[in-house]
């Protein structure tokens, strides 16, 4: 459980009004501290996230969110990163102080649920302080749940309502149906200054486990021992995924009847948007000088001299298309609610985001009629071989 990746987590926010008793009931199904309990308002300040595991549902990303209702300029930004979370969430826990009842923002609250196609449950807190009566009426509310963060009243009733409103989560693979077992797959990992020292790239990671556990036999090397590993093999192997940036070394090494793609386009199909990223990246060859394109990463990593988001990828778009383009980046959980001055959006694979982030920003682009599509996706179609490298796992 530790080691499940967050992206690769059901995410749960607790949402609602400062002192709602938000952080308390998150300390009650968490049965720990994970959050700063006052009675002062506005006491969460930020989003505040914890991993656990939730049985049956196994593991999650517990969100514990600002006060919906906080104001002044400071209390406005608060709300924005609470708006910000609502994009990931799949599970939305909107916390009511049921000795006040709902109130304005509560019922902005749901109405976000319900546009953002997010489950909810509205848990009434404080119920050991109704009458029999109130707590009747409130019980008879559609997706209600009272309870007691003070003195845990229902909380394991609350931890089920939520594994039945999460309902089967059903992941699409990464790389495991596109081999069978005994299939030889050669990974290419460039070693380079952007590297991270000591370690592969989660992507890498990701695809060296879910081959292992189809039974597969990978091989990992370096592009320029590519050649020699191939001619060592006494067996074709049956699949090459490479990472993007080697894309121009590695189509010259492998013979077009050996499958080659990236982990970067695994990556778009596993989040579900290839299918708009093999589209959006045609609107490559229309771009005109001064156009500006926007350049997104899921992470925050310290940027190195060879970083591909802010050095590489602009540079290859200049010389591609040979016009004189804008550039604006973002990293993390930071996206641009207005999109329409850009003609085209390059994201990330989205490996430290989960799919319903991903999902989201695609889905802000495509309604606002901006194409969008992938670091992978992109340099294969400057490479000249997108049809090559998508073939594999257009399935």
């Amino acid at each position: 459980m530790n080691s499940t990746p967050s992206a690769n987590r059901l995410h749960i926010g607790f949402f609602g009004r400062r002192n709602a008793g938000k952080s308390s009931v998150v300390n009650a199904v968490t049965n720990q501290d994970m959050s700063v309990v006052s009675d002062v308002l506005g006491t969460t300040t930020d989003p505040v996230t914890k991993a656990m595991e939730l049985l049956p549902i196994g593991p999650v990303l517990i969100i514990d969110t600002p006060g919906f209702d906080d104001n002044g300029e400071i209390g406005g930004l608060r709300v924005g990163k609470t708006k910000q979370v609502l994009n990931k969430t799949d599970v939305a826990i909107l916390v009511v102080d049921s000795t006040e009842g709902m109130g304005d923002s509560d019922n902005e609250l749901i109405e976000l649920f319900k546009a953002k196609n997010i489950n909810y449950l509205v848990v009434y807190n404080k119920c050991d302080l109704l009458s029999v009566k109130d707590m009747r009426r409130l019980a008879e509310e559609d997706n209600a749940v009272l309870v007691s963060a003070k003195d845990k009243k229902n909380i394991d009733q609350l931890k089920e309502k939520i594994t039945l409103i999460a309902g089967n989560r059903d992941e699409r693979p990464l790389v495991s149906d596109l081999v069978d077992s005994g299939d030889v797959v050669i990974l290419v990992v460039p070693i380079d200054s952007a590297a991270p020292k000591g370690r592969l790239i989660l992507p890498q990671q990701q695809v060296i486990r879910d081959l292992l556990d189809a039974g597969a036999v990978p091989m990992v090397v370096k592009e320029n021992g590519l050649a020699s590993a191939m001619d060592r093999l006494n067996v074709k192997p049956h699949m090459v995924i490479t990472d993007s940036q080697v894309f121009n070394i590695v189509k010259n090494i492998v013979p077009d009847d050996i499958s080659l793609t990236s982990f970067s386009i695994l990556m778009a199909r596993y989040k579900g948007f290839l299918n708009t990223a093999v589209a959006g990246v045609r609107s490559l060859d229309t771009l005109e000088s001064g156009d500006k394109i926007l350049i997104c990463e899921g992470c925050t990593h310290h940027r190195q001299c060879e970083d591909i988001g802010t050095v590489k990828l602009p540079a290859w778009l200049q010389e591609y298309t040979g016009k004189h383009l804008q550039f604006s980046y973002t990293s993390g959980t930071e996206f641009p609610e207005d999109l329409t001055e850009y003609r085209l959006i390059v994201h990330c694979g989205g490996c430290m985001l989960n799919e319903k982030e991903v999902l989201y920003r695609m889905k802000c682009a495509v309604d606002s009629g901006i194409p969008f599509t992938n670091y992978g996706t992109v340099i294969a179609f400057m490479q000249g071989i997108l049809d090559r490298a998508v073939k594999p796992v257009m399935i």
